[in-house]
């Protein structure tokens, strides 16, 4: 009989990530094992092709051969690439139900033993690292080194644990597997070896340099290509630059979190700059020219004659440039009128004289607080009338 398409089997489309195809397998072999369905020959045998086309689409080579040339490419009974994904009548399907569901009864992510036995590997736990940067350095990107403490894995055994000259012995609790069988009536329940914790085996003679552990802990220098463009809150990710994983295990990743430092004279929002730009009394009024810095160097900044203080002027494409790209942001300058301090008698009297000058013109020369000082006005007659 023709076998059936494996993602048919698995009821998964063929650009499925490996994550579905896991989660569909479990999904069908907690339903098809035959632990449950004691006797049912049909369970059993869909049970087989489930995990023959789980063995196939799982690994990356395999799953590049069959998706080029079907079944032909991983012809178990060839000796191809698939062979030995089917089981016999007379498998273990504990040490099956082991392989898949570990991790629900407590096995640690990452770890792998095969139905034969044999120690454990885990992966690596992931690290995290802050790293602060200048304004400067986070728009235009940098090159930095970082150290990092995190555990390696220790050069005197190895990373077995095991003293040199020696090796682990199998666990004669588990008998190397990693997990033990409990039955409960009806239900059998498999759940990480009490005396090994998972890992198959056990260690007699420990290194006397990482303790049996097989890792040490250490610190190590890496150089950080920070892309042009990111703001606190991006993560950069290294991977492989983890914790070292136990027992030849994957190491984990290193997630750089960037933290951009306060700046002197810019604040970022998003793509956006923004600056305050001092400006005096004269100039407001009158009119003029300022410098005012950019990221890439001075520009000048038309003030119009009549400024009042707050007023907000836009430059162009003098902003930020996103990590993801597109067009820079805009540079957003408010201005403020600084009122001036430490006068001179001389100055002072000027001053006042200006300020008689304008005496009976408020209306004219100062409208905003004209208009301000009449709703004043009428604000409180209306709370004379209305309170009496």
């Amino acid at each position: 009989m023709a076998k059936r398409d494996y993602y048919e089997v698995l009821g998964v489309a063929k650009n499925a990530a490996e994550a579905d195809i896991k989660n569909a397998y479990r999904r069908l072999a907690m339903k098809l094992h035959p632990d449950r369905n004691p006797g049912d020959s049909a369970s059993e045998e869909k049970f087989k092709e489930c995990k023959e086309a789980y063995e196939m689409l799982s690994d990356p080579r395999k799953r590049a051969a069959y998706d080029q040339f079907g079944h032909a490419g991983v012809d178990t009974s060839a000796g191809g690439p698939g062979a030995g994904a089917g089981y016999g009548t007379g498998a273990n399907f504990s040490e099956i139900f082991g392989d898949v569901f570990g991790d629900i009864f407590g096995n640690r992510a990452g770890a792998g033993a095969g139905a034969g036995g044999g120690a454990r590997s885990y992966r690596g736990a992931d690290l995290r690292y802050t790293l602060e940067l200048s304004l400067e350095e986070a728009v235009f990107g940098t090159t930095v080194k970082i150290r990092v403490p995190t555990m390696i894995g220790c050069d005197a055994c190895g990373g077995s644990g095991a003293k040199r000259g020696t090796s682990p012995s199998p666990c004669a609790t588990c008998g190397g597997r990693g997990v033990v069988r409990m039955q409960q009536g009806f239900f059998s329940v498999q759940q990480t070896c009490p005396r090994c914790h998972g890992r198959g085996q056990v260690i007699l003679d420990p290194c006397t340099t990482c303790s049996g552990r097989g890792r040490v802990q250490d610190q190590k220098t890496l150089s950080v290509k920070v892309p042009a463009g990111v703001d606190t809150g991006d993560r950069i990710r290294l991977a492989g630059e983890g914790e070292a994983g136990e027992h030849g295990g994957t190491s984990g990743d290193l997630y750089v979190q960037i933290q951009v430092k306060e700046h002197a004279i810019f604040s970022r929002e998003d793509n956006e700059l923004h600056c305050e730009v001092p400006i005096s009394f004269v100039v407001a009024t009158l009119g003029g020219e300022l410098d005012v810095p950019t990221l890439d160097g001075r520009v000048k900044l038309k003030v119009p004659p009549e400024t009042q203080s707050g007023k907000t002027f836009r430059l162009r494409s003098k902003g930020v440039r996103s990590v993801h790209g597109g067009p820079p942001g805009d540079l957003l300058c408010r201005v403020v009128i600084e009122t001036p301090v430490n006068l001179t008698r001389k100055q002072k009297d000027l001053l006042q004289e200006f300020e008689n000058s304008l005496r009976g013109s408020d209306e004219k020369h100062n409208p905003r607080a004209h208009s301000w000082f009449d709703g004043v006005k009428r604000f409180f007659e209306d709370m004379k009338f209305g309170g009496t």
